[in-house]
């Protein structure tokens, strides 16, 4: 039996019963904490906790805290971290003046990705990933979603998603995989919606389930790639092969797409830079109903301050008693960075979140928007020991005050540093 004491913590964070699956509104201003405590892992759960004077004598391994705090590991539940290359040219473009929209009829943007992609070895591309998840790591991020989507085409969807079940195997972090072979129309379909969808659900969907290389299925509906329609018939088709929905909408323009990702059950809808009285009263339709049956919201700051669009109106999202998560939604082109310290900071000072607010974000509804809340999320007796140890500092309030600074001194994954 290998176990690890954390002894003498400043406080222990994010404390909860193992039924609770996410907090909603106002239960989101409420961080559970025990001052001056200890943690027990074994084998690489959470065995313990409680006051420090209660602390266990003897353990294979003590650490002292002091000073510090324990939470929950980040659980980043959208990104695009399987790559080929940058996007520094459009970066340049984006400073000069064009718009997201203009760099991608240039050719830029998501196609652009797609072409890289598509010229890069398997082993390229997971190289590059392992490295991008070894600095979320650093940054206390210990689950992780990803994305298809640079592929558009059989061969290239299908080598993300190996690339991704490669990822699995050889990172300790806790990785859900999703297929967004519909994340824009390829050259060669921009005129034949028609017969990119039937390669989507009638040939790359049956073999992606068949070699259980997904989780999820997502699509981007935004004006100029799918329709709202189209969202529909692709969640309904990814249902009945078993993938549960993960919805880029609302990033640009509001479309009526949230009402059909509710009630087509997804888990979450992601972006939600513009939200209206509609939508909200769609996903209000579910509070009451057992958890499963939440849509998660879902928001991206590192993208509202990459693009320079609007952030996620938190408060309206939050005042109507619905949950919200927080997500980096690391990629090349319109969030170039994994780092959920900043997410927090950005949530914080630009979307009026309180720091417990973004913690409960960052930890059990982003682990509920993966669907890993039974297992990670929370300090709970019986989830993996995926913890932060900060740094010595005066209160967690701190962290995302701190938004150049990385204050995470040890992250623990699978009870191990």
């Amino acid at each position: 039996m290998n176990s690890i004491l954390i002894r003498n913590l400043k406080s222990l964070a994010g404390v909860r019963e193992a039924d609770i699956k996410m907090v909603c509104g106002a239960e989101m201003k409420t961080l559970p904490s025990i001052e001056n405590a200890f943690l027990l892992i074994e084998n690489g759960l959470i065995k313990s906790f409680g006051k420090n004077e209660d602390a266990p004598e003897r353990a294979d391994e003590i650490i002292n805290a002091e000073g510090k705090f324990v939470l929950p590991a980040w659980c980043d539940s959208h990104t695009h971290i399987v790559y080929a290359g940058s996007r520094e040219n459009e970066f340049a473009d984006k400073i000069n003046g064009l718009t997201y929209e203009e760099i991608a009829a240039r050719g830029g943007g998501i196609l652009n990705s797609a072409k890289r992609l598509n010229e890069t070895t398997e082993e390229e591309l997971l190289d590059s990933a392992l490295q991008r998840l070894e600095e979320m790591k650093s940054f206390g991020t210990c689950a992780v979603e990803i994305k298809s989507g640079y592929g558009l085409n059989y061969e290239g969807e299908m080598k993300m998603l190996r690339v991704i079940r490669k990822l699995k195997e050889k990172s300790a972090l806790t990785i859900k995989a999703t297929f967004l072979g519909a994340h824009a129309y390829p050259l060669e379909f921009k005129n034949n919606h028609e017969g990119y969808l039937k390669l989507l659900l009638e040939e790359l969907l049956p073999k992606i389930v068949d070699e259980g290389l997904a989780d999820f299925i997502d699509v981007f509906c935004e004006e100029n790639y799918f329709s709202v329609e189209e969202t529909k018939r692709i969640l309904e088709t990814g249902a009945k092969f078993g993938l549960r929905a993960k919805v880029h909408v609302n990033q640009f323009n509001i479309l009526g797409a949230v009402k059909v990702c509710v009630e087509q059950n997804a888990l979450s809808v992601d972006h939600l830079e513009l939200i209206s009285d509609e939508d909200i009263f769609a996903l209000k339709a579910v509070v009451g109903l057992p958890t499963n049956n939440f849509t998660m919201c879902t928001a991206l700051p590192g993208c509202s301050l990459f693009l320079k669009i609007p952030y996620t109106p938190a408060r309206k999202i939050i005042d109507a008693g619905l949950p919200l998560a927080l997500a980096t939604d690391f990629n090349p082109g319109s969030a170039p960075s994994g780092n959920m310290n900043l997410v927090n900071s950005l949530a914080c000072i630009n979307m009026n979140m309180t720091t417990e607010e973004v913690i409960n974000a960052s930890t059990l509804n982003g682990a509920y928007s993966m669907g890993v809340e039974n297992e990670l999320g929370s300090i709970t007796i019986g989830k993996k020991a995926n913890l932060i140890i900060t740094k010595p500092v005066s209160s967690l309030t701190i962290l995302p005050y701190s938004f150049g600074s990385n204050l995470v001194e040890r992250v623990i994954v699978n009870g191990n540093f």
